[in-house]
């Protein structure tokens, strides 16, 4: 009777352990997907507020239509990509980190060509998008930096001894993080060509 009381304790113990790790587990994992959540919602943010100022240079008479079109395709690639961040691999950040870059290169260049339409460049309107879509750029940083630090803490409870058995066994894996793009740990040359 007492070795079935040793052999029921420690189970009970066991059963005890494992509902404890995989109830961690499944806060730790909820919390990255909240975190990817904002990561998103900044993204689009930023992607409604870059149509917002398409809409406003459209009203330009003589506007680049292909720089509008180009803009207008990346952002529309952009929020084609949906990731689940619990199943995402490396190489699905990369091209979802990769159309987002799309959407900036192509809001660069419509800058670049807003530069040649003085009028549209003072508009109010204009310039409160402009200011928007810098304070979104920065807010898309804070949250990519939250989720990998909520990634952070889901793997490194993940890896931890006992729950590591149970992660396993309950088919917890490896999240992926933000990587920095490649040649981002390059200095950017910057030059000034003023011919005259």
């Amino acid at each position: 009777m007492k070795k079935w009381l040793i052999i029921g304790g420690i189970l009970l113990i066991l059963v005890i352990w494992s509902v404890s790790s995989y109830n961690g587990l499944v806060g730790v994992e909820a919390d990255a997907k909240t975190a990817w959540s904002k990561v998103e919602s900044s993204y689009q943010r930023r992607n409604d507020l870059i149509q917002n100022l398409v809409n406003t240079v459209q009203g330009a008479a003589d506007f680049e239509k292909s720089t509008l079109t180009e803009v207008t395709e990346a952002r529309a690639k952009a929020t084609s990509i949906n990731i689940d961040p619990s199943k995402a691999t490396p190489e699905q950040l990369a091209q979802f980190q990769e159309a987002q870059n799309g959407v900036m290169g192509a809001f660069s260049k419509l800058l670049v060509s807003v530069e040649r339409y003085p009028d549209l460049k003072a508009t109010q309107n204009f310039r409160d998008l402009q200011s928007q879509i810098e304070g979104t750029e920065n807010r898309i940083n804070v949250e990519r930096d939250r989720y990998n630090d909520a990634v952070n803490i889901y793997d490194i409870k993940m890896k931890k001894f006992p729950t590591v058995i149970f992660a396993k066994l309950f088919g917890f894996n490896e999240m992926s993080r933000f990587k920095a793009d490649a040649g981002a740990e390059k200095t950017p040359k910057v030059q000034f060509d003023f011919k005259k």
